[in-house]
């Protein structure tokens, strides 16, 4: 079975900082990509976010220049270091990440269970 698992969440006040790390674990063939979304209350889910296993990179725009997202291939795992936090960046965050359990078998997303977000002003 294969789990996603976020950390690094937490209350932080506007124009700080904050490090997510995701690690993916379990028998997988591959991992295409990973990245992070985002939920505000009463919103949709939307893309923070992503790396795929090449190190490619796509940010929502609001996030440009103020996220980065890095991978760590051999350990599963995915950071975002977040800058410039600000009060509308408040939210829960969700890694995910994109597996093939084996040869031959589909891409599968795997979701972590969300870390809380909050910037204060």
């Amino acid at each position: 079975q294969v789990q996603v698992v976020e950390s690094g969440g937490g209350l932080v006040q506007a124009g700080g900082s904050l490090r997510l790390s995701c690690a993916a674990s379990g028998r997988v063939f591959s991992i295409n990509a990973m990245g992070w979304y985002l939920q505000a209350p009463e919103k949709q889910r939307e893309l923070v976010a992503a790396i795929t296993e090449g190190g490619s990179t796509n940010y929502a725009d609001s996030m440009k220049g103020r996220f980065t997202i890095s991978r760590d291939t051999a350990k599963n795992t995915v950071h975002l270091q977040m800058n410039g936090l600000k009060p509308e960046d408040t939210a829960v965050y969700y890694c995910y990440a994109k597996v093939v359990l084996f040869r031959g078998d589909s891409t599968r997303t795997v979701w972590g269970q969300g870390t809380q977000v909050t910037v204060s002003s």
